[in-house]
């Protein structure tokens, strides 16, 4: 018998709810509760009649859906990561004021599980738009996303689709072009030390050694594993350089870079003279350590700044040539290298 839903579910009440209650689109709903004169009157008394028999209110979501205007868009990053993310989250906050748009963020450590729980809660809180900045997030979790017609942007990956577009550094190309300056100065001792927290950095890092081993007629086989008994990176190479050397140590995020270089120091071993480290991502610690530690300097405040501005782009249904955009990167040497 229809009446009134119960208080219990009174907070669940949402304009989809209207909309099926009325039998009417989410448009005409938003057209009704902004006034919009194209919706004929017996249509706008079915879904009046639909609002008071569910009590419901309008939020600013749906007011804006009649005039096509974004309000919300979700932005997810790893908790782990928010050391590096301060500039991007500032230059995609930036545009997003221009366009008046709201940014709601959700943060994510790393697991399955709960990346399934974030990518329910997007969806259920009708965001016009997803950008992503996280490491976990993958391609079959965006296709999830992708099936709600959500468009999205990935920032720091390359990848595309139907209703996904990426702004990115090519860390592969940055780590085969350094990878190969030193194979033909004759130093081929080169170990890459293994980041569980970042996947997909992780393993574009290793797929740009090997490429530039490969063309150089070489094999690469200097993969420093942390084994999953050790919870710190450091953990494992304070014994690690007890027994072996590299001419040269990659690492992915600075905490990573300084395990090795405390590591290093502390079994006697020179850096830069015995041992080169290098840092693939640039953060504020790199120079504030000694030796400081030569990496790359990413555009991160363009990177959140660009991640928005496409998103603009694929709301306002404009054409976009390039859905895979690739910002340059810089080699910054100091003083762990020569």
């Amino acid at each position: 018998m229809a009446g009134r839903l119960p208080k219990d579910d009174m907070k669940r009440v949402t304009i989809y709810s209207v909309a099926h209650e009325a039998g009417v689109s989410l448009a005409t709903v938003s057209r009704v509760i902004n006034g919009s004169s194209v919706v004929r009157e017996e249509t706008r008394q079915r879904v009046q009649a639909a609002i008071a028999k569910l009590e419901y209110k309008p939020n600013a979501i749906a007011q804006g859906l009649a005039l096509q205007k974004t309000t919300s868009i979700a932005l997810v990053v790893p908790e782990s990561s928010f050391s590096y993310i301060g500039k991007i989250i500032n230059g995609l906050l930036n545009v997003a004021k221009i366009y008046k748009y709201n940014i709601v963020l959700h943060t994510s450590t790393a697991g399955i599980n709960e990346m399934n729980e974030i990518i329910e809660n997007i969806i259920k809180s009708h965001v016009d738009g997803v950008i992503v900045y996280n490491d976990h997030l993958k391609a079959e979790e965006l296709n999830t996303l992708k099936n709600y017609n959500v468009p999205i942007v990935y920032i720091g990956n390359r990848m595309h689709g139907d209703n996904i577009c990426s702004v990115f550094v090519d860390t592969k190309k940055a780590i085969y072009e350094l990878v190969s300056s030193y194979l033909r100065n004759g130093i081929d001792d080169i170990g890459i030390i293994q980041d569980r927290k970042n996947p997909l950095a992780d393993e574009q890092i290793l797929a740009g050694a090997k490429e530039a081993f490969a063309d150089f007629g070489k094999e690469f086989n200097g993969r420093i594993e942390i084994p999953s008994e050790y919870r710190t990176t450091y953990g494992y190479l304070s014994n690690y350089f007890k027994q072996n050397r590299h001419r040269l140590i990659i690492a992915n995020r600075d905490s990573q870079a300084l395990a090795a270089l405390n590591s290093c120091q502390e079994n006697q071993i020179s850096v830069p003279d015995e041992v080169e480290i290098f840092c693939a991502n640039d953060s504020k610690y790199n120079d504030m350590v000694r030796p400081q530690l030569s990496s790359f300097s990413i555009p991160s405040y363009d990177l959140g700044a660009v991640a928005m501005r496409i998103m603009t782009k694929m709301l306002n249904k404009d054409e976009i040539i390039d859905k895979e955009i690739e910002l340059s990167y810089l080699f910054t040497p100091r003083q762990s290298t020569k």
